[in-house]
């Protein structure tokens, strides 16, 4: 490290941010297919996401959400500054880049939940067409109207979620490169190295 970097991101963090770009990547390209890999991607990232929850805690200096989560006046006036000269420069991640992590870790937990709950709602259909066939009985077709209902909803809500987060890290990407382009810092090696220029 030269004099004129500074350690930010610690190696849990850089690590966190990268498998959890892989898991989102793996499960919205999976899809269905296999949806088994989709599932395990899916897994991963719901306990990247708790790790994180944790981590913003416990974690190092500028990995705590006291760190880099502010008030939206605070927010509001970084934005209001950001193309100017000498508008403030941060550490860690910028009040606008520090809700967009609030935002992301929300919306991720969110579509890993709806997407376990889409996986149970299916569980319990596929459980009951097996009960069903073992009795020799015919299908009971209110209850499949309902879990084909609930199928329907679990899967829409998931698609939504999942596309909001998608609609997110496009947003936060272009933030990423306008303020590194801005501000001269290369956010991504950053992110790699764990160091930032001073």
């Amino acid at each position: 490290m030269t004099i004129d970097q500074v350690r930010v991101w610690d190696p849990f963090v850089r690590i966190f941010h990268w498998s959890l770009v892989t898991a989102f990547v793996v499960a919205y390209v999976t899809e269905d297919d296999p949806m088994w890999l989709h599932e395990i991607a899916g897994y991963v990232v719901l306990g990247l996401v708790i790790f994180r929850l944790v981590w913003g805690v416990v974690g190092t200096r500028y990995a705590r959400f006291s760190n880099f989560v502010c008030s939206p006046v605070v927010v509001k006036q970084y934005l209001t500054t950001f193309f100017k000269p000498d508008a403030p420069r941060y550490y860690g991640h910028n009040p606008a880049g520090g809700w967009m992590v609030v935002a992301l870790l929300i919306m991720l937990a969110l579509t890993s939940w709806t997407g376990i709950k889409l996986e149970e709602v299916e569980t319990s259909g596929q459980a009951s067409q097996a009960i069903e066939i073992i009795n020799s009985a015919h299908a009971d077709d209110g209850h499949e109207d309902n879990v084909n209902q609930d199928n329907e909803f679990w899967e829409e809500i998931h698609e939504v979620t999942a596309n909001i987060t998608l609609l997110l890290i496009f947003v936060h990407i272009a933030g990423v490169l306008f303020t590194g382009f801005f501000h001269g810092q290369n956010l991504v090696r950053a992110m790699w190295t764990g160091k930032k220029n001073k």
